[in-house]
């Protein structure tokens, strides 16, 4: 491990509710975006400080399956676009050099590609790139539970010409086979082999328990040096406690487990790295003290 690792953020909804914003289902992060902004620059402001390199912007849950359709249709466009102010405002005043990457969801809801429809996937994500391009540094298409969704992205980035990070969801579970697979039942392989044909930068595993986050990042791996590629391939898993992971994204906040408090997440992040992960950070439930856990014991 002595190649430095970039370090990514945390989670935004869970340090937001933490630190007193607006906070409640269905809005989650997206609240405190209409209500109390100053807030979400803050949280932006303590995952630098604790050693982010890359950020993401707020604009997760700003889609019809956290904010509504009528206030989406409405007013979605200025809360998407003060994602990006904030970000890029607090990367932009960061003593050392911080990246923001657009977050681009899955917009028709987490951890269900059952859900899935082209064209209104296509119309929604439409409306997040238009107003998210002109603050962002990079593209991250996170939480994506199938290669279909990644592949739409490609289609609403066109030509854009800024790096495009695709990072999947992954079951519970390892297969029987001892190895990870997506949301939909693809499998790593499948995923690796759409993000080099869609001229992905780099690959990425969220919003997943830690457990089998080591087996996607070997795999993928394996795929990009068959296919002589130096693809990057970053982690960032969540804490949920797994008897108590409320897949529905609006159905309650899921209990935290107790293993990944910031040593214990390092550990985990540590067997990542040396399964041939570039970037780690964390998904829902890690925040500025994990980071910073992270970036002292592998971004220097």
């Amino acid at each position: 491990m002595s190649k430095k690792t970039v370090i990514l953020d945390g989670g935004m909804g869970r340090e937001l509710a933490r630190m007193g914003a607006p906070f409640r289902q269905p809005e989650w992060s997206a609240l405190a975006l209409m209500e109390a902004p100053h807030f979400v620059r803050q949280a932006h402001d303590a995952f630098i400080a604790a050693g982010s390199e890359v950020i993401s912007t707020n604009s997760y849950a700003v889609v019809p399956f956290h904010v509504g359709d009528d206030v989406f249709a409405g007013q979605g466009a200025e809360p998407i676009a003060l994602s990006g102010k904030l970000a890029r405002e607090a990367a932009d005043a960061a003593p050392v050099p911080v990246k923001v990457a657009g977050s681009l969801p899955p917009v028709l809801g987490s951890y269900r590609p059952d859900l899935f429809e082209p064209t209104q996937a296509k119309r929604l994500l439409t409306v997040l790139v238009d107003n998210l391009k002109d603050s962002v540094d990079l593209w991250l298409a996170e939480t994506q539970s199938a290669v279909v969704e990644v592949e739409l992205v490609r289609e609403v980035l066109g030509n854009d010409p800024r790096p495009l990070w695709l990072s999947f969801t992954l079951q519970d579970a390892l297969g029987d086979d001892g190895k990870a697979v997506l949301r939909s039942g693809e499998s790593v392989t499948e995923a690796v082999n759409a993000v080099l044909r869609l001229a992905g930068s780099a690959i990425l595993f969220n919003c997943s328990r830690p457990e089998v986050m080591a087996s996607a990042v070997h795999e993928a791996r394996e795929v990009a040096t068959r296919h002589g590629s130096a693809l990057d391939i970053g982690v960032y898993a969540n804490a949920f406690e797994p008897s108590d992971n409320k897949r529905g994204a609006n159905e309650g906040l899921s209990e935290m487990r107790k293993d990944t408090d910031p040593q214990g997440y390092l550990h985990f992040a540590e067997t990542w790295v040396e399964a041939g992960a570039t970037m780690v950070g964390g998904c829902c439930g890690i925040g500025p003290e994990h980071i910073a856990a992270l970036k002292q014991s592998l971004g220097r």
